[in-house]
Order: structure tokens, then sequence, then C-alpha cells
């Protein structure tokens, strides 16, 4: 063993060549042969270069060493241990340097997963891309917003919506934009902020898309429900007296006594005044069940009773009207969390709507269709083929006291989107006047 040790291998080495080279040198001068000492040469030749080769092994060891380190391979070790002396403390502490690094290592890679790990079950959908708009980051929720699985370019997101990729790519690093995107019946109404930064002189654009058509929704309805509240209260309290009084007058000339003719004009008038504020006070109480929507009292149910429920409520109007109706489910055994009561009145609703918009129609048909959208969202859809929506209402059609019959109230649809708000979801409607009108439902 003591002869591994690198002194001594050292020592022995140059000691064999030493006497080597003396022995050459007595050929040479002495009366020995040329030939022999030629071969002697040739041996101090041959160990002169073995010195040398031995020498740099331990440089070769070293290099190997340091290149592991720069391409990352943890897994060498330092040769030249077994030469011992100063080599087993240079070994010591390039096991140590060698642990180091592997732990720096494992702790950034720990990192990198964390930061991953957060990144993709963020609720918010996060997009990163470079200036030619090559994407390098896209978490989940992002790709199911955007509904792709994969994204390599931006600009691939024309199909979707070109107003989306014109706000991504001119978008300046801290400003904000709110984009509206139509993808087939859904609305979306997402807020783009838009944030850069640079990794080794290249620069990445860190996009954040959040879909917030619900809180829209929710502050127009907010909004709405105030000024609700506030003409409830005001003309409750004029329109009650009102009605007390005309009751009361109307009691006190049914009494005997007084002009029979002034008695029949007072009694007529005071009549219409009653009809009138009894009136006022139903189109009064119509509005304050917007504001009292009860919070839902969720169950669960299958959509195929509640379906077959509506088939029987609706099946009067449409037999009367001619009417056909398709019911559509996807997966047969989807189920909805929900208040049935709610949703069936919003149901009955638009059911009622679209079987009204069929004078003159030929094979007028309403579709009712269930299923889980690509966002992994429960939707169900009324689709009819009535004379539809035209462009100036689509818009409007959910704003309470807006109504585009004659008779109605304004009420309707307005009530089924604050329905639909206190179950975390959203109505909406788009339409191709004389082809194609639907109502989405999102859960």
């Amino acid at each position: 063993m003591i002869f591994r040790r690198f002194r001594v291998q050292v020592v022995i080495r140059v000691s064999a060549l030493g006497l080597t080279l003396a022995g050459f040198v007595y050929l040479l001068l002495g009366p020995g042969s040329w030939a022999g000492a030629f071969v002697i040469g040739l041996f101090a030749l041959y160990q002169g270069v073995a010195i040398v080769r031995y020498m740099e092994a331990t440089a070769r060891d070293l290099a190997r060493l340091l290149m592991s380190i720069r391409y990352s391979d943890f897994t060498q070790s330092f040769g030249a241990l077994s030469r011992g002396g100063a080599f087993r403390d240079l070994g010591g502490a390039f096991r140590a340097v060698m642990e180091d690094f592997r732990t720096a290592r494992a702790e950034k890679e720990e990192g990198y997963r964390y930061l991953e790990t957060v990144m993709q079950h963020v609720g918010i959908g996060l997009l990163s891309f470079r200036e030619d708009g090559s994407v390098d980051l896209i978490n989940t929720s992002a790709k199911r917003l955007l509904r792709r699985p994969l994204l390599k370019n931006v600009n691939d997101l024309a199909d979707l919506s070109p107003d989306l990729v014109k706000a991504l790519v001119d978008l300046k690093y801290g400003e904000k934009a709110l984009v509206k995107v139509i993808d087939g019946d859904d609305i979306l109404q997402l807020s783009v902020h838009a944030t850069g930064f640079k990794v080794r002189d290249v620069l990445f654009k860190l996009v954040s898309l959040q879909d917030i058509q619900g809180e829209l929704d929710e502050m127009e309805v907010e909004a709405w429900r105030k000024l609700t509240r506030v003409l409830t209260h005001e003309i409750m309290n004029s329109v009650a007296p009102i009605s007390s009084l005309a009751s009361t007058v109307s009691s006190l000339l049914d009494e005997p006594g007084g002009s029979e003719e002034n008695r029949e004009d007072v009694h007529g008038a005071v009549q219409t005044i009653a009809r009138r504020s009894k009136s006022l006070l139903t189109f009064v109480d119509d509005y304050r069940r917007l504001a009292r929507v009860p919070p839902p009292d969720f169950e669960i149910f299958p959509v195929e009773a509640l379906f077959a429920d509506m088939a029987r409520l609706v099946e009067p109007d449409l037999d009367a009207g001619g009417i056909h109706l398709v019911q559509s489910i996807e997966p047969k055994s989807l189920q909805l969390t929900a208040d049935r009561q709610l949703v069936e009145q919003v149901l009955i609703n638009l059911l009622k709507n679209a079987a009204q918009a069929f004078t003159g129609v030929e094979d007028p048909e309403i579709r009712l269709e269930a299923f889980i959208d690509p966002r992994s969202h429960a939707v169900i859809r009324v689709v009819d083929n009535g004379h539809g929506i035209v462009e100036e209402a689509i818009d409007k059609i959910f704003v309470p006291f807006f109504t585009t019959k004659k008779d109605g109230s304004g009420i309707g649809l307005s009530l089924s989107r604050e329905i639909m708000r206190v179950h975390g979801g959203s109505i909406s409607a788009t339409s191709r006047p004389g082809e194609r009108t639907v109502f989405r439902l999102r859960f």
C-alpha cells in the first residue's frame, strides 16, 4: 500500500531514472558497447516520459473534476486520494465543494418545482412570451381560459380574438386593459395586466388573464338593486296612503245622503284611483322581488329530471304554438348543485320567452341542452330559431325595466341574472335575428 503513495512513487521513479542514466553514462564513456548504451538510453527516456505522465495524472483528475462541475455532474470523485498526503486533503476539499454544489442544485430544483406548482395551481391565468410572440410559459388556468392545451405563439390566438392578441402585444409594462372575448356562445370579459422582465438580455412580457364577467355582472346588478330599493321605498310611501284614502272615500260615498249624480261621478273617480293604485302597487311589488332573491338552497339533482319537469310545465304553450322541443344532455348522468326551484324559475322564463318568438316562423324548434364546457363548467342552453333579438337590444335585455314586449314588465331576465349571480354563475345571450338565439346558463 505504501508503494501507491505519491511521494514514494516519485522517489522510486526518480531514483530508478538516476540509476539508469548513470548506467547509460558508464556504458557510453566506459569500455561498454554502444548498443548497450543505446538500449539503456531508450529505457532512461521511457522512464522520464513515465514520470511526466505520472505527474500529469493529477492535473487530468483536477481538469475532469472541474469539467464535471461545469456541466453539473456531481457524481464524479477525485481519483488521486490513494496517493496520500496533501492529495487526501485536496480530495476532502473537493468532496466538500461537490456536496455544496449538489445541495445548491437540489435546493434550486426544489424552489423551481415549488414555483412551478404554485404557478400551475393559481386561479389567475399567467402567460409569458418574448418580443416575437413565442410563448415560454403558460399555466393551467390560462390554458383553460383560452381553451388551448398548447400555445406556441400568442398570434395563434387570433382565431379566438384578434382584439386579445392586439392587447397582449401592444400592452405596455405596468398597463391594464379590459378585453371582451366572444367564444361561441360564451362571453368573457378579460382583465389583462402586463409586466416585463429580462433574463440574459432577453426581454419577456408576463401577462395575467382573469375573467371578471361575474364581477361586472355583480356590480351592475348591485347598482340596479340599490336603485330598485330607492324607487320601491319612495313609491310605496306615496301610493299606500292614496290607496287607503281612496278605499275610505269609496266607503263614505256608499252611505246615504248627497246628490246621486255627484255620488256617481266621485264614486267612479275614486274607483279609478283605487284601481290604478292597486296596479301600481302590483308593479312595485314585481320590482321588489328583484331585490329580494332568496339565498339558494343548494341540492344535488340530475339534469335529466329537471328537463323532464320543464317539458311537462311548458307543454301546453308549446303545443298551442306547434313548437318542437328537443332535449340534449351530455353526459346523460350530468348533475347540478343548485337551488332547483330557482333554476326552474329561470328556465320557465326562458322557455316561455322563446315560445313567444315564433310568430310566422316555419318549423319552430326549441333546444334544451346541458353539457360540460371546455372550462369544466356545467352549462344549460336554451336555443330557438325564432325572430331573435336585434343588436341594439342584446346588451340591454338584462337591465331592469327594459323590455321589447308591449305587455312586458322588464323583470324576467333581470331576475334570471340575479338568480344565476347568487349561484355564483352567469347568464348570457347571443342572437342572429331570424336564425338562432341562444341563452346560456353557466354554473
